[in-house]
């Protein structure tokens, strides 16, 4: 998924925003990076489990300017066209 020595990132799908890199000195980013971490993980062994390659798309951990943590889902059109099928398809009992 996203663990050390893994090219997850490196395949094509630019993540990074306008603002990526954009720190305030003080803030703790890394503990809310690791919570997001762990969720992105778990919707990562999701889409595998759904049959979706992590090369097409996939949750990736993230903090925003005010230090909290953002899973962000990115991919190819094609394979967000199909998430978006399998969600509506399942709209299961309207509770998030």
């Amino acid at each position: 998924m996203t663990g050390a020595g893994e090219n997850w990132l490196s395949d094509g799908i630019d993540d990074s925003g306008a603002d990526f890199g954009l720190w305030v000195p003080g803030v703790d980013y890394l503990a809310a990076w690791r919570v997001a971490r762990e969720s992105a993980d778990r919707l990562n062994r999701a889409f595998l489990g759904a049959g979706f390659e992590l090369s097409e798309v996939r949750a990736v951990a993230s903090t925003n300017e005010d230090g909290r943590g953002v899973v962000r889902v990115t991919g190819w059109p094609d394979a967000l066209e199909r998430l978006a099928w399998l969600l509506e398809s399942h709209p299961g009992d309207g509770v998030a």
